[in-house]
């Protein structure tokens, strides 16, 4: 495949008339994201009951509306294997440094875990070693560790990415997208370099602003079950613990080794960073947890495309919450989950609902439902890893996931802006309406790297991924960031509306309506991270 032909065929699509969208119903989605995130539901966890009621109640919904079962073996799943771990009693953390002695409290200053399938964890006086960023971006010429050994000792680690507070000077400026966080910047990849590197366990430094989120965010969700993939060998590629520790408790230990916390940040934005050690400083960690392996699915319907079925456009969202989990000072204790995700799971039943109603697509249509989103995109991951429709010839994946309630907003949150093809396409519809796209206020919290297209887009396919409501500039989203993301408080009400929702939704139909019926191939910018993966799969699409 050239890239000239696909260049003309969304050029033809752009300027064809619009589609005629089928009317997205405000009501009935505001409706569906009432009962998703009633307390009946119990916060939608993956491997409990909360998931039963939620698969069982998006199958009953595909099926009423006459598509066709998506999943495994011609039914509505596809059976995602998962390795879970939950603790059990106390965790004694201690930190040392001569005869100073001190307990860190699991909760309020540190959070620790393990993804390895062992009733205990015991890691005895380790030496500590400050990583910077923990970056190692060859691409980037950059390299945190420079082949220092780590086996049997704890990286601590700072989030975010090297350029994240760099300045102009500082080598890392620019150099990872600014503000704007790299995979090398979200927690999933510190934790899984810590295994490549061979250390005894990693905790990354809490701050609000380089995470994206409060502390309060990582500690309500501490008490529930710790999800991961089933991996053949999970001792290689996780550590014996991982987790999180204040920024101040991170820098008491370091000023024990005679260290300060800022000179040691502003150190790791230069290139010829060294790791650090802690010299005198040891930490212990001992905790025990449950080990099992447990099922969790993901739900998919389908419409065959009439001319090319093998040609597939995916709409998804995540239909997991954190179920129950720490109580909230008023005791409720079931994360609901109504904005992340029960908007999302609303939004592709209307889509599916918008296609059943109209004429079949020329290509096939896929509604998924992902599982286990929160833990860390699993159930995405599973789906990418083991696809039923083959992702080379996937047109594009268009996800959702969080839309604010409340009227239509003048401007459209495009998490991943102007990476690829699709933006144009959005763009072309929103434009008639005086609405306009805009880049992701906050690229700093790793939005793009942060949701279920991400795997896809690992792969190589296209992803759309807009985020109603959440333009930065409203009340609204920064109230919500601040007190109800994953907390017990993201609740619906009976004041909500999804007019705003609804004809966002409306759009995106309308841009996978294009896609299904043309022949277009869109395909990432030129020298986007994701574009090789597509062009390396390009004889699929010929």
């Amino acid at each position: 495949m050239t890239f000239k032909p696909v260049l003309l065929s969304l050029a033809a699509l752009l300027a064809a008339a619009p589609v005629n969208a089928q009317t997205i119903d405000a009501n009935r989605l505001n409706e569906s994201v009432r009962i998703l995130a009633s307390d009946e539901f119990e916060g939608r966890g993956p491997a409990t009951p909360g998931e039963e009621k939620t698969v069982q109640w998006l199958s009953e919904q595909f099926a009423a509306m006459g598509l066709e079962p998506g999943g495994d073996d011609r039914s509505w799943i596809q059976t995602v294997r998962l390795s879970r771990t939950r603790q059990d009693g106390p965790a004694v953390i201690t930190a040392r440094a001569g005869d100073w002695t001190r307990t860190l409290e699991r909760g309020p200053e540190v959070l620790v875990s393990s993804d390895r399938p062992v009733s205990h964890v015991t890691v005895a006086d380790a030496p500590i070693v400050f990583v910077g960023y923990g970056a190692d971006a060859g691409e980037q010429g950059w390299d945190d560790f420079k082949d220092v050994d780590l086996t049997g000792k704890i990286m601590m680690v700072l989030v975010n990415d090297p350029d994240f507070e760099a300045a102009e000077g500082d080598d890392a400026f620019g150099r990872f997208g600014g503000r704007a966080m790299t995979f090398y910047g979200r927690w999933t990849y510190k934790f899984a370099e810590a295994a490549r590197q061979g250390a005894a366990g990693v905790l990354v430094v809490h701050e609000t602003a380089g995470a994206g989120y409060p502390w309060s965010t990582l500690e309500n969700s501490a008490l529930a079950p710790k999800l991961d993939i089933v991996r053949a060998d999970p001792n290689a590629e996780r550590a014996p613990f991982q987790g999180w520790i204040q920024r101040d408790r991170a820098a008491e230990l370091l000023s024990r080794a005679g260290l300060d916390y800022d000179t040691l940040k502003q150190a790791a934005k230069q290139a010829n960073f060294r790791p650090v050690e802690l010299t005198g400083v040891t930490l212990s960690v001992d905790f025990g947890q449950t080990a099992d392996q447990v099922v969790s699915r993901n739900v998919l319907a389908r419409i065959t495309g009439t001319e090319r079925p093998d040609e597939t456009v995916i709409y998804s969202a995540h239909w997991d919450a954190y179920g129950i989990g720490k109580p909230a000072p008023d005791g409720d204790a079931i994360y609901n989950g109504a904005v992340d995700n029960a908007t999302g799971v609303a939004a592709v039943v209307e889509l599916a609902h918008a296609f059943a109603e109209g004429p079949k697509p020329k290509r096939s249509v896929v509604f998924a439902a992902w599982t286990a989103e929160e833990a860390g995109l699993l159930g995405a991951t599973w789906y990418a890893a083991h696809p039923i429709y083959p992702l080379e010839t996937t047109v594009a994946n268009i996800n959702v996931d969080s839309f604010l309630p409340g009227p239509t907003e003048p401007e459209i949150v495009v998490i991943g802006y102007g990476r690829n093809d699709l933006d144009a396409l959005l763009a072309a519809r929103a434009e008639p309406l005086g609405r306009r796209l805009i880049a992701d206020p906050k690229p700093e919290a790793g939005g793009f790297y942060r949701s279920d297209h991400f795997p896809l887009a690992l792969r190589g396919v296209p992803t759309l991924f807009p985020a109603a409501g959440f333009t930065g500039a409203s009340a609204a989203s920064r109230d919500y960031v601040a007190t109800r993301y994953h907390q017990p408080s993201d609740e619906w009400t009976p004041d909500w509306t999804m007019e705003g929702a609804a004809q966002d939704i409306g759009l995106i139909y309308e841009v996978g309506r294009e896609l299904a019926d043309g022949t277009a191939w869109p395909n990432w910018k030129a020298g986007d991270e994701f574009r090789a993966a597509r062009d390396a799969s390009a004889e699929a699409r010929q």
